[in-house]
Parts: C-alpha cells; structure tokens; sequence
C-alpha cells in the first residue's frame, strides 16, 4: 500500500513541475534559436508585476554560457525604496531542441519556470517578447534601455491577443 502512495506522490509531482515549464495557450515558441546570439546583456523595458521584481527599476538580465551546456542567468534590478541593487542568479536549460526559444529557469534550487520566448528580433536579436508559463508573466527585453515605440506597441498589441493583461504593464526606469 505504502508504495502506492509513492507512486501517486511521484506523479502528482512530475505533473507540478511539468506545468511550471509549460507554455501559455496560443503562444508559439521562437525556432531557429542561436543561443549564441542570445548571449549578453538585455535591459527589461516592460514586465507585468510579480513578487520576485517588485519595485524594481533599470533591471538587467545577463545571459552566459555554462561549463554544463546550459544558460548562467543574472537578474540586476535597483530598488528605489531601499536604495540597493538586488543580484539573482539562475540556470536555464532548453526544454526541447535548442533551436526553440522554450527553456527552465532555475533562481532557487530544483525549482523551474518556463522561459518562453515568443517573438524575437530575427536575425538582429535586438529585442524579445518572453512569457512564463502562463499569461502571468510577460516581459519585453531589448539590447538598449530605450526602444523604437513602434516595437512598445506592437508588444502591447501581440502580447492582448494572447490573453496577457497589457493594462497591467510597468514600464521600467533606466
């Protein structure tokens, strides 16, 4: 009986973690992926809130290659009430191929959400809309901490269509 319970405990978790890693409905992941290209810094020009970056402003994202084949992931964000930088760093692996944008991110441990990139600035790779695992999450990233509008609003546009509540956005002070 005891190894029933196992089992059932062992599944239950693999489908909790299989969701983290998930995909919204109706988003398409980017193929023809070059993580090469990917490498450097990417400013955060709009995010929708959550815990994890709340207040925070001229936020920054580092992406280098790991001796393990994955991704080394550094998040920098001011926050402005404290007046202090907060550092996080992370792991990414692709999910599938690694010429589809879709990879598990790691900041605390064993625990993964999904990396979802959905539209990216092909063959320049200039900017980038990446999701989570569902339309929580939402964050515009670019090379520069300025960009064109015209990209701001064809973000804002594309990300509504999906089902991600745009009216929620914070654009991020550099």
């Amino acid at each position: 009986m005891r190894t029933n319970y196992q089992y059932f405990f062992l599944i239950l978790v693999s489908v909790c973690l299989s969701a983290c890693v998930g995909i919204p409905e109706g988003v398409k992941v980017v193929e023809d992926f070059i993580s090469e290209k990917y490498l450097g810094q990417w400013y955060e020009i709009a995010r929708l809130d959550h815990s994890f970056e709340r207040g925070l402003q001229r936020v920054t994202a580092e992406y280098s290659l790991r001796d393990d084949g994955g991704l080394r992931v550094i998040n920098r964000g001011f926050d402005e009430n404290k007046q202090q930088w907060k550092q996080a760093e992370g792991k990414a692996y692709f999910v599938g191929s690694e010429t589809e944008a879709h990879l598990k991110v790691s900041f605390f441990g064993p625990f993964y959400a999904s990396y979802v990139v959905f539209e990216l600035d092909q063959p320049d790779y200039q900017y980038a809309f990446v999701s989570g695992n569902s339309t929580s999450y939402l964050w515009l990233l670019a090379r520069k901490p300025e960009i064109n509008q015209d990209v701001i609003k064809h973000f804002v546009e594309k990300s509504r269509s999906l089902g991600f509540n745009t009216d929620e956005l914070i654009f991020v002070k550099h």
